[in-house]
């Protein structure tokens, strides 16, 4: 029986994607899950691109005697065996209430939250095999660090899987290096939500603990990005509220803490921008111009960035967001000292290769954001004649194409 005042239906949470970083949430989430039953169901499904693989002999799980080990198997299948990622996480362990299953349509069956973790040029196909598949009234948070650029304009990952599904998407996003935080290092995320009007069981505050951010409008008014309008289906008032406390009560560990904000244009921007400045600090690194450059070159992508969110989702984005925030300055840091880009790039220099031949060698069938993110942004910015407002992200465009020389970074700047 249930308890008086106690909702009468619980969460059910899926992760969409099951890389490093999806995998880390995973285990962040399902550790939550089971200690909060009154607001979740214990059951996390992590859905999982299907590859086949021989666990690795240097494995600590590995057995010469198990065929589960010396023979190709399905990665779902060793998955939830061992209770560990063993090709995109290994050597960290899952916890058992996480269920891999490479079917969309399984993993996202009856869930109210979904929690979207996939390289970003994925997202779009991802979105157009879940119609049809999800409840109605699902609710969204996306940790996909990037921009959704196509020939009418530059839109959110949020809004687009919004736009896409039907349904309110909220975004997460922090200096997360996806191995630190699964080996539970200290860290801090930022996760963006303005629950919908409809939801208002009881509603989020309009004034944030962290920040005075206004209410983000689900209809994008500003010409310059792409308009959105997604008609929502109310959350059942059988479920428990999905609000800041909510999805701090899903997110936050003792290593892992959280801070919420309204402002999910500026936390997506901030995921999405900062790969393009790793990328820059990277090339600086990799030539050997030491910590004055890399810190130059940091300030000026902080500036570019809060520049980019003003300039083009001026009805949301606050700068305090960039500025005060893990999603801005600390990601910002964080990624141009130790992130993938920053690796990536950084190693291109050295061995005098590109950065794609970098990626295909290093990150093991993993994908950099950095290099489309600016690739996607140049095209959005040459359409509007503005390259020459944003001089780095314009100058690691142009890097990555070969049309210019990371030496060739400082005249850049100055022009």
């Amino acid at each position: 029986m249930a308890t008086l005042g106690a909702p009468a239906k619980k969460h059910k949470v899926t992760v969409i994607g099951s890389g490093n970083w999806g995998s880390a949430v995973s285990k962040i989430v399902a550790e939550n899950t089971k200690a909060n039953p009154n607001l979740f169901e214990e059951k996390v499904s992590m859905w999982v691109y299907e590859e086949e693989m021989t666990l690795p002999k240097s494995s600590k799980l590995y057995d010469s005697t198990s065929d589960l080990c010396t023979k190709t198997q399905k990665l779902t299948e060793l998955i939830n065996h061992f209770h560990e990622n063993v090709k995109y996480l290994p050597g960290i362990p899952l916890p058992e209430n996480v269920w891999a299953t490479s079917s969309l349509q399984h993993a996202v069956e009856d869930s109210t939250i979904l929690v979207f973790n996939v390289p970003h040029q994925f997202i779009g196909s991802i979105c157009d095999r879940l119609k049809g598949h999800i409840l109605p009234y699902a609710r969204g948070v996306s940790c996909i660090k990037g921009v959704d650029v196509s020939d009418a304009g530059v839109s959110l990952y949020s809004d687009s899987i919004g736009s896409k599904l039907g349904i309110y998407c909220g975004a997460l996003s922090g200096a997360n290096i996806a191995n630190e935080v699964a080996e539970e290092k200290y860290s801090e995320t930022t996760i963006a939500y303005d629950p919908p009007k409809i939801d208002s069981q009881s509603p989020t505050p309009t004034q944030d603990s962290s920040s005075s951010a206004p209410k983000i409008n689900l209809e994008e008014v500003d010409a310059k990005v792409v308009s959105t309008k997604v008609k929502l289906q109310p959350l059942p008032s059988e479920f428990p509220p999905i609000d800041h406390a909510t999805l701090k009560t899903l997110f936050y560990r003792p290593y892992f803490h959280v801070r919420t904000v309204s402002d999910v244009a500026g936390v997506s921007l901030g995921g999405a921008l900062k790969n393009i400045v790793a990328l820059a600090a990277g090339f600086v690194d990799g030539v050997g111009w030491g910590n004055n450059a890399k810190a130059a070159i940091m300030r000026v992508g902080l500036l570019e960035m809060v520049k980019f969110g003003k300039e083009f989702f001026s009805d949301s984005v606050i700068a305090a967001t960039f500025t005060e925030e893990s999603c801005g300055v600390a990601d910002l840091i964080t990624s141009c000292s130790g992130g993938r880009n920053f690796r990536c790039a950084k190693l291109s220099i050295e061995r005098g290769v590109p950065i794609d031949e970098v990626e295909q060698s290093e990150l093991n069938g993993q994908k950099l954001q950095g290099n489309l993110t600016a690739r996607e942004v140049n095209s959005f910015l040459k359409q509007r004649g503005q390259e020459q407002e944003f001089p780095l992200f314009t100058a690691i465009y142009r890097i990555l194409e070969g049309e210019a020389q990371v030496a060739d970074i400082p005249a850049l700047l100055a022009e």
